[in-house]
Protein backbone atom coordinates (compact mmCIF):
# COMPACT_ATOMS: atom_id res chain seq x y z
CA UNK A 1 0.00 0.00 0.00
CA UNK A 2 1.10 3.54 -1.14
CA UNK A 3 2.55 5.48 2.03
CA UNK A 4 1.33 9.13 2.55
CA UNK A 5 1.49 11.41 -0.26
CA UNK A 6 1.46 8.23 -2.73
CA UNK A 7 -1.61 9.63 -4.55
CA UNK A 8 0.46 12.89 -4.87
CA UNK A 9 3.47 11.06 -6.16
CA UNK A 10 1.53 8.79 -8.86
CA UNK A 11 -0.06 11.98 -10.49
CA UNK A 12 3.43 13.70 -10.77
CA UNK A 13 4.34 10.50 -12.39
CA UNK A 14 1.85 10.39 -14.86
CA UNK A 15 1.86 14.18 -15.25
CA UNK A 16 5.62 13.55 -16.25
CA UNK A 17 5.28 10.33 -18.73
CA UNK A 18 1.91 12.83 -20.47
CA UNK A 19 4.87 15.38 -20.89
CA UNK A 20 7.25 12.91 -22.56
CA UNK A 21 4.31 11.80 -25.05
CA UNK A 22 4.32 15.37 -26.50
CA UNK A 23 7.73 15.26 -28.05
CA UNK A 24 7.36 11.33 -28.77
CA UNK A 25 4.27 12.46 -31.01
CA UNK A 26 5.84 15.16 -32.61
CA UNK A 27 9.04 12.91 -33.50
CA UNK A 28 6.64 10.16 -35.51
CA UNK A 29 4.92 12.87 -36.75
CA UNK A 30 7.92 14.16 -38.44
CA UNK A 31 9.12 10.88 -39.33
CA UNK A 32 6.29 9.61 -40.90
CA UNK A 33 6.08 12.91 -43.31
CA UNK A 34 9.55 12.92 -44.13
CA UNK A 35 9.28 9.47 -44.94
CA UNK A 36 6.22 9.18 -46.77
CA UNK A 37 7.49 12.07 -48.77
CA UNK A 38 10.61 10.48 -49.84
CA UNK A 39 8.02 7.75 -51.51
CA UNK A 40 7.70 7.81 -55.58
CA UNK A 41 4.66 9.78 -56.96
CA UNK A 42 2.31 11.58 -55.34
CA UNK A 43 -1.87 12.22 -55.07
CA UNK A 44 -1.85 14.59 -58.54
CA UNK A 45 -0.70 11.40 -60.43
CA UNK A 46 -3.17 8.83 -59.10
CA UNK A 47 -5.96 11.75 -59.53
CA UNK A 48 -4.86 12.74 -63.03
CA UNK A 49 -4.32 8.67 -64.02
CA UNK A 50 -7.92 8.47 -62.80
CA UNK A 51 -9.43 11.22 -64.38
CA UNK A 52 -7.31 10.27 -68.17
CA UNK A 53 -6.10 13.94 -68.40
CA UNK A 54 -2.84 14.00 -66.87
CA UNK A 55 -1.78 17.04 -69.18
CA UNK A 56 0.90 18.86 -67.79
CA UNK A 57 -1.18 21.77 -66.86
CA UNK A 58 -3.51 19.75 -65.39
CA UNK A 59 -0.76 17.69 -63.10
CA UNK A 60 0.53 21.64 -62.38
CA UNK A 61 -2.93 22.82 -60.56
CA UNK A 62 -3.68 19.75 -59.02
CA UNK A 63 -0.13 19.99 -57.18
CA UNK A 64 -1.05 23.67 -56.50
CA UNK A 65 -4.15 22.79 -55.42
CA UNK A 66 -2.33 20.46 -52.38
CA UNK A 67 0.19 22.20 -51.70
CA UNK A 68 2.56 19.92 -53.19
CA UNK A 69 4.41 22.75 -55.42
CA UNK A 70 5.70 24.45 -52.29
CA UNK A 71 9.20 23.50 -50.87
CA UNK A 72 9.23 20.26 -48.16
CA UNK A 73 9.77 22.35 -45.37
CA UNK A 74 7.22 24.38 -46.14
CA UNK A 75 4.87 21.66 -46.65
CA UNK A 76 5.83 20.42 -43.46
CA UNK A 77 5.21 23.48 -41.19
CA UNK A 78 1.87 23.86 -42.81
CA UNK A 79 1.02 20.34 -41.93
CA UNK A 80 2.34 20.61 -38.20
CA UNK A 81 0.16 23.99 -37.70
CA UNK A 82 -2.74 22.26 -38.83
CA UNK A 83 -2.04 19.55 -36.94
CA UNK A 84 -2.17 21.59 -33.94
CA UNK A 85 -5.52 22.79 -35.04
CA UNK A 86 -6.79 19.32 -35.59
CA UNK A 87 -7.01 20.19 -39.13
CA UNK A 88 -6.19 16.99 -40.74
CA UNK A 89 -7.32 18.01 -44.13
CA UNK A 90 -9.39 16.76 -46.73
CA UNK A 91 -9.31 13.40 -48.60
CA UNK A 92 -9.12 13.50 -51.99
CA UNK A 93 -10.26 10.00 -52.59
CA UNK A 94 -13.15 10.10 -50.20
CA UNK A 95 -14.19 13.53 -50.73
CA UNK A 96 -14.30 14.16 -46.93
CA UNK A 97 -13.05 15.15 -44.20
CA UNK A 98 -9.72 13.19 -43.26
CA UNK A 99 -10.36 13.39 -39.24
CA UNK A 100 -14.49 12.82 -39.69
CA UNK A 101 -13.10 9.32 -41.80
CA UNK A 102 -10.30 8.26 -39.15
CA UNK A 103 -12.89 9.15 -36.28
CA UNK A 104 -15.38 7.04 -37.86
CA UNK A 105 -13.27 4.08 -37.96
CA UNK A 106 -11.66 4.47 -34.91
CA UNK A 107 -14.28 2.97 -32.62
CA UNK A 108 -14.41 -0.33 -35.02
CA UNK A 109 -10.03 -0.41 -34.71
CA UNK A 110 -10.43 0.57 -30.83
CA UNK A 111 -13.00 -2.56 -30.68
CA UNK A 112 -10.98 -4.88 -32.31
CA UNK A 113 -7.84 -3.76 -30.13
CA UNK A 114 -9.05 -3.44 -26.75
CA UNK A 115 -10.47 -6.99 -27.45
CA UNK A 116 -7.73 -8.43 -28.59
CA UNK A 117 -5.34 -7.26 -25.50
CA UNK A 118 -8.28 -8.08 -22.85
CA UNK A 119 -8.22 -11.62 -24.27
CA UNK A 120 -4.62 -12.32 -24.62
CA UNK A 121 -3.83 -10.82 -21.22
CA UNK A 122 -6.50 -12.81 -19.61
CA UNK A 123 -6.06 -15.90 -21.07
CA UNK A 124 -1.77 -15.70 -21.48
CA UNK A 125 -1.72 -14.44 -17.53
CA UNK A 126 -4.20 -17.98 -16.83
CA UNK A 127 -2.26 -20.55 -18.60
CA UNK A 128 0.99 -19.25 -17.41
CA UNK A 129 0.36 -19.42 -14.06
CA UNK A 130 -1.10 -23.20 -15.16
CA UNK A 131 1.97 -23.82 -16.55
CA UNK A 132 3.87 -22.57 -13.65
CA UNK A 133 2.28 -24.17 -10.51
CA UNK A 134 1.63 -27.79 -12.57
CA UNK A 135 5.03 -27.06 -14.41
CA UNK A 136 5.70 -31.32 -13.94
CA UNK A 137 2.62 -32.19 -15.70
CA UNK A 138 1.23 -33.08 -19.08
CA UNK A 139 -1.08 -29.67 -19.39
CA UNK A 140 1.89 -27.47 -18.70
CA UNK A 141 3.45 -28.97 -21.41
CA UNK A 142 0.60 -28.66 -24.05
CA UNK A 143 0.50 -25.38 -22.95
CA UNK A 144 4.12 -24.66 -24.19
CA UNK A 145 3.78 -26.46 -27.15
CA UNK A 146 0.57 -24.60 -27.98
CA UNK A 147 2.36 -20.97 -27.23
CA UNK A 148 5.18 -22.36 -29.26
CA UNK A 149 3.06 -22.92 -32.69
CA UNK A 150 0.85 -19.76 -31.74
CA UNK A 151 4.38 -17.45 -31.52
CA UNK A 152 5.60 -19.26 -34.54
CA UNK A 153 2.80 -19.19 -36.76
CA UNK A 154 2.57 -15.58 -39.46
CA UNK A 155 -0.67 -14.03 -38.35
CA UNK A 156 -1.89 -13.72 -42.05
CA UNK A 157 -2.07 -17.15 -42.58
CA UNK A 158 -3.85 -18.29 -38.95
CA UNK A 159 -6.42 -15.40 -40.48
CA UNK A 160 -6.75 -17.39 -43.52
CA UNK A 161 -6.69 -20.81 -41.67
CA UNK A 162 -9.38 -19.84 -39.27
CA UNK A 163 -11.96 -18.40 -41.59
CA UNK A 164 -11.52 -22.19 -43.81
CA UNK A 165 -12.19 -24.23 -40.87
CA UNK A 166 -14.64 -22.25 -38.81
CA UNK A 167 -16.01 -20.18 -41.33
CA UNK A 168 -16.79 -21.85 -44.45
CA UNK A 169 -16.39 -25.72 -43.55
CA UNK A 170 -18.46 -25.57 -39.49
CA UNK A 171 -20.11 -22.23 -40.62
CA UNK A 172 -20.03 -21.10 -36.46
CA UNK A 173 -18.69 -18.05 -37.72
CA UNK A 174 -19.10 -14.86 -40.22
CA UNK A 175 -16.45 -14.67 -42.78
CA UNK A 176 -15.55 -11.44 -42.89
CA UNK A 177 -17.17 -7.60 -41.77
CA UNK A 178 -18.44 -6.40 -38.69
CA UNK A 179 -22.19 -6.91 -39.50
CA UNK A 180 -24.14 -8.71 -40.88
CA UNK A 181 -25.40 -6.77 -44.31
CA UNK A 182 -29.12 -6.31 -43.94
CA UNK A 183 -29.16 -7.61 -40.06
CA UNK A 184 -30.43 -6.75 -37.46
CA UNK A 185 -31.16 -2.85 -37.08
CA UNK A 186 -30.13 -2.05 -33.56
CA UNK A 187 -30.39 -2.80 -29.97
CA UNK A 188 -28.60 -5.96 -27.90
CA UNK A 189 -29.27 -7.83 -31.48
CA UNK A 190 -26.54 -5.59 -32.98
CA UNK A 191 -24.37 -5.63 -30.24
CA UNK A 192 -24.39 -9.50 -30.47
CA UNK A 193 -24.14 -9.60 -34.53
CA UNK A 194 -21.17 -7.00 -33.81
CA UNK A 195 -18.99 -9.88 -31.21
CA UNK A 196 -20.34 -12.94 -33.76
CA UNK A 197 -18.46 -11.27 -36.59
CA UNK A 198 -15.59 -10.12 -33.70
CA UNK A 199 -14.61 -13.86 -33.02
CA UNK A 200 -12.09 -14.33 -35.34
CA UNK A 201 -10.25 -10.90 -36.14
CA UNK A 202 -9.93 -10.91 -32.04
CA UNK A 203 -8.09 -14.18 -31.50
CA UNK A 204 -6.38 -14.02 -34.65
CA UNK A 205 -4.82 -10.52 -33.49
CA UNK A 206 -4.08 -12.28 -29.71
CA UNK A 207 -2.52 -15.07 -30.11
CA UNK A 208 0.71 -13.75 -30.77
CA UNK A 209 1.22 -12.03 -27.46
CA UNK A 210 -1.13 -14.75 -25.96
CA UNK A 211 1.62 -17.18 -26.60
CA UNK A 212 4.18 -14.37 -25.85
CA UNK A 213 2.25 -13.16 -21.95
CA UNK A 214 2.52 -17.34 -21.18
CA UNK A 215 5.31 -18.06 -21.38
CA UNK A 216 6.57 -14.07 -19.90
CA UNK A 217 3.61 -15.29 -16.82
CA UNK A 218 5.07 -18.57 -16.46
CA UNK A 219 8.67 -17.58 -16.15
CA UNK A 220 7.93 -14.74 -13.50
CA UNK A 221 5.57 -16.95 -11.55
CA UNK A 222 8.59 -19.42 -11.05
CA UNK A 223 11.19 -16.77 -10.09
CA UNK A 224 8.64 -15.32 -7.26
CA UNK A 225 8.39 -18.80 -6.42
CA UNK A 226 11.78 -18.87 -5.82
CA UNK A 227 11.76 -15.96 -3.56
CA UNK A 228 12.66 -15.26 0.35
CA UNK A 229 9.20 -14.15 0.91
CA UNK A 230 7.65 -16.84 -0.65
CA UNK A 231 10.42 -19.32 1.58
CA UNK A 232 9.08 -17.58 4.56
CA UNK A 233 5.28 -17.55 3.47
CA UNK A 234 5.68 -21.27 3.57
CA UNK A 235 7.26 -21.99 7.01
CA UNK A 236 4.46 -20.13 8.49
CA UNK A 237 1.90 -22.32 7.24
CA UNK A 238 0.53 -20.03 4.43
CA UNK A 239 -1.81 -22.29 2.34
CA UNK A 240 -0.60 -23.14 -1.21
CA UNK A 241 -3.30 -21.36 -3.16
CA UNK A 242 -3.50 -18.63 -0.64
CA UNK A 243 0.16 -17.97 -1.60
CA UNK A 244 0.18 -17.79 -5.03
CA UNK A 245 -2.96 -15.60 -5.39
CA UNK A 246 -2.49 -13.30 -2.49
CA UNK A 247 1.39 -12.85 -2.87
CA UNK A 248 3.09 -14.54 -5.99
CA UNK A 249 0.67 -13.24 -8.43
CA UNK A 250 0.70 -9.79 -7.62
CA UNK A 251 4.20 -9.69 -7.89
CA UNK A 252 4.34 -11.81 -11.19
CA UNK A 253 1.71 -9.85 -13.02
CA UNK A 254 3.93 -6.78 -13.29
CA UNK A 255 5.89 -7.91 -16.34
CA UNK A 256 2.44 -8.54 -18.16
CA UNK A 257 1.23 -4.97 -17.26
CA UNK A 258 4.09 -3.27 -18.97
CA UNK A 259 3.87 -5.81 -21.51
CA UNK A 260 0.73 -4.80 -22.31
CA UNK A 261 1.69 -1.28 -23.37
CA UNK A 262 3.52 -2.83 -25.75
CA UNK A 263 1.27 -4.93 -27.40
CA UNK A 264 -0.95 -1.79 -27.97
CA UNK A 265 1.19 -0.65 -30.75
CA UNK A 266 1.58 -3.81 -31.82
CA UNK A 267 -2.10 -4.68 -32.08
CA UNK A 268 -2.83 -0.97 -34.22
CA UNK A 269 0.46 -2.46 -36.68
CA UNK A 270 -1.30 -5.77 -36.76
CA UNK A 271 -4.71 -4.38 -37.40
CA UNK A 272 -3.74 -3.69 -41.21
CA UNK A 273 -3.31 -7.56 -41.72
CA UNK A 274 -6.18 -8.40 -39.86
CA UNK A 275 -8.70 -5.71 -40.78
CA UNK A 276 -7.48 -6.97 -44.54
CA UNK A 277 -7.98 -10.31 -43.62
CA UNK A 278 -11.60 -10.07 -42.32
CA UNK A 279 -12.89 -6.70 -44.04
CA UNK A 280 -13.09 -5.97 -40.47
CA UNK A 281 -13.26 -1.93 -41.05
CA UNK A 282 -11.13 -0.27 -39.11
CA UNK A 283 -8.27 2.21 -39.23
CA UNK A 284 -6.26 -0.63 -40.65
CA UNK A 285 -7.76 -1.30 -43.72
CA UNK A 286 -8.24 2.44 -44.30
CA UNK A 287 -4.90 3.08 -43.88
CA UNK A 288 -4.25 -0.04 -46.55
CA UNK A 289 -6.60 1.78 -49.13
CA UNK A 290 -4.79 5.12 -48.43
CA UNK A 291 -1.98 3.79 -49.48
CA UNK A 292 -2.58 2.21 -52.63
CA UNK A 293 -4.28 5.51 -53.38
CA UNK A 294 -1.68 7.86 -51.93
CA UNK A 295 -4.11 9.96 -49.95
CA UNK A 296 -0.46 10.69 -47.70
CA UNK A 297 -2.92 12.87 -45.85
CA UNK A 298 -5.17 11.06 -45.04
CA UNK A 299 -2.43 8.06 -43.87
CA UNK A 300 -0.49 10.73 -42.07
CA UNK A 301 -3.80 11.83 -39.84
CA UNK A 302 -4.19 7.96 -39.18
CA UNK A 303 -0.68 7.15 -38.22
CA UNK A 304 -0.86 10.58 -36.10
CA UNK A 305 -3.84 9.83 -34.31
CA UNK A 306 -2.77 6.30 -33.62
CA UNK A 307 0.27 7.40 -32.02
CA UNK A 308 -1.83 9.34 -29.67
CA UNK A 309 -3.66 6.76 -29.35
CA UNK A 310 -0.67 4.50 -28.64
CA UNK A 311 0.71 7.49 -25.89
CA UNK A 312 -2.76 7.31 -23.86
CA UNK A 313 -2.99 3.91 -23.66
CA UNK A 314 0.79 3.32 -22.05
CA UNK A 315 -0.39 6.61 -19.71
CA UNK A 316 -3.05 3.87 -18.59
CA UNK A 317 -0.83 1.20 -18.49
CA UNK A 318 1.73 3.43 -16.07
CA UNK A 319 -1.23 4.36 -14.04
CA UNK A 320 -1.95 0.66 -13.19
CA UNK A 321 1.55 -0.23 -12.58
CA UNK A 322 1.67 2.36 -10.33
CA UNK A 323 -1.42 1.19 -8.44
CA UNK A 324 -0.29 -2.71 -8.10
CA UNK A 325 3.34 -1.39 -7.57
CA UNK A 326 3.60 2.00 -5.70
CA UNK A 327 6.88 2.03 -5.93
CA UNK A 328 7.34 2.81 -9.15
CA UNK A 329 5.53 6.41 -9.09
CA UNK A 330 7.37 6.93 -5.68
CA UNK A 331 10.75 6.33 -7.45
Amino acid sequence: MAGPGGGGSRWRFLGRRALQGIPTILLIVTFNFFLLRLAPGDPATVMAGEAGAATPEYMAQLRAQFGLDRPLALQYASYVWNILRLDFGYSFRYQESNLSLILGRMSATLLLMGASVLLSVGLGTLLGLIAAVRRNRIEAALILLATVLAYASPIFWLGLMFIVVFAIQLGWVPTSGMTTVGGPGGGMAHVLDVLHHLVLPAVTLSLFYMALYTRLMRASVLENLRMNYVVTARAKGVPPRRLVFRHVLRNAVLPIVTMAGVQIGGALGGSVVVESVFGWPGLGQLAFEALFARDLNLLLGILTLSSVVVVIANLLVDLVHSIIDPRVALA
